[in-house]
């Protein structure tokens, strides 16, 4: 059982593994070159910003790719630990350059599927690993006891545990997070050369597709280089379906009128992207009990309403379907939504942290109001709640 737990590097992943194991009772180090870091971890509560007497039960080495193999030999050199475990989201080649793992049998890789683009301790959450998978990549001289003290850890941090060949998931990886970082870097690289009344027309539609991009541009060069040959491969794919989408609408440029074959690429393409976001956001289970009602009333102050936007979206509703009405009496807006049930309490706690006033199904009965004709473009009525947004500057 883990009782001591050391966290080398006091990023968004270390930071948000200390809170969460804090809070089950670990005596949590935390370790860190940038004592700041390490500070400021310790103030959020994430642990004691020292280094321990003697080994504690499990190191976690949280520090990017190329940086993992020297920073496990130097904590092994100084006695840190019984076992030890890596959260870097590339498998393959901190295992190649620590020697195929650690002869000890006291090493296995492991990786969060979790994160924000938003680094550094401050962004920390210690349910940042709730209901996620965490990859476990043992070698074949990972011993049972390191093992099982990473199995505890993701079951303590509340993921669900994966256990992968350290190569497969590098080749996942490359597809379902590397490759997609690199594409919404791209597209947001193009933003620089829009105007200033081009980008007053950057919708949610765009922020969507590029809110990654503002992930540290450090660690990401370290990420993309430490898996480059996977990253590549998708990103030729990707190149393939971009040179044929780019012929055929040079081809029906070419006098405005859509070729029947080129409209038939085009339209072949965005089939299959549905149908690929499709696979990986299955139809909602059925029934009542898959989602829960929500009522929240906020008040008119300068982006009040964005805010809350930004935490329903994180526990899984979509903006989209959020809608917003003028509250009875000019109190505020009140914005209605379903959320995962799943993930219900944890959001209701955190819009009352904010002092938003919330009424759920678990505190009365909900009635979707109908709209109204009123004479205001949401006057009495239902519309989305971005619209509202955009167009009251107070919210």
């Amino acid at each position: 059982m883990i009782r001591t737990l050391a966290v080398v590097g006091t990023g968004l992943i270390g930071t948000s593994v200390g809170l969460a194991m804090s809070r089950q009772g670990v005596t949590v180090h935390l370790v860190d070159r940038d004592a700041s870091a390490a500070r400021t971890a310790a103030a959020l509560g994430a642990g004691v910003a020292d280094s321990p007497t003697g080994p504690v039960d499990l190191a976690v080495i949280a520090v990017p790719p190329r940086a993992v193999a020297g920073v496990l030999a130097e904590q092994r050199a100084r006695g840190l630990a019984r076992s030890y475990t890596d959260v870097a989201s590339v498998k393959a080649l901190p295992v190649r350059e620590a020697g195929d793992g650690t002869p000890d049998g006291t090493y296995v890789g492991g990786h969060p599927m979790a994160g924000r683009e938003r680094s550094g301790p401050l962004a920390a959450r210690a349910d940042l690993f709730q209901g996620r998978p965490w990859v476990l990549t043992p070698s074949a001289h990972t011993s049972r006891t390191a093992l099982n003290h990473a199995l505890e850890l993701v079951a303590r941090c509340g993921a669900t545990p994966l256990v992968m060949d350290g190569e497969a998931h590098d080749r996942a990886v490359a597809l379902t997070s590397h490759a997609p970082h690199v594409v919404a870097s791209l597209l947001a690289a193009r933003l620089q050369h829009g105007t200033p009344d081009v980008l007053r027309l950057v919708g949610q539609g765009l922020r969507d597709t590029t809110r990654i991009a503002a992930g540290d541009p450090h660690l990401w060069t370290d990420i993309l280089c430490s898996n480059a040959a996977p990253v590549l491969q998708v990103l030729r794919e990707v190149e393939r379906d971009l040179a044929g989408l780019c012929t055929a609408l040079e081809d029906i440029g070419r006098d405005g009128e859509p070729k029947a074959a080129s409209r038939h690429h085009v339209r072949d393409l965005l089939e299959r992207g549905a149908a690929g976001l499709r696979a990986v956001r299955p139809s909602p289970a059925p029934g009542p009990a898959a989602r829960q009602p929500f009522r929240v009333t906020v008040a008119e102050r300068p982006g009040e309403l964005t805010r809350l936007l930004d935490i329903v979206v994180e526990h899984g509703v979509d903006a989209h379907e959020v809608t917003a009405r003028i509250a009875p009496e000019n109190v505020g807006v009140t914005a209605e939504f379903t959320a995962p049930a799943d993930t219900a309490g944890e959001l209701r706690r955190r819009l009352v942290e904010r002092g938003w006033h919330v009424e759920d199904g678990s505190a009365r009965p909900y009635r979707r109001p109908q709209p109204s004709r009123g004479t205001h473009p949401w006057e009495d009525g239902v519309v989305p709640a971005q619209r509202v947004a955009a167009a009251l500057p107070g919210v």
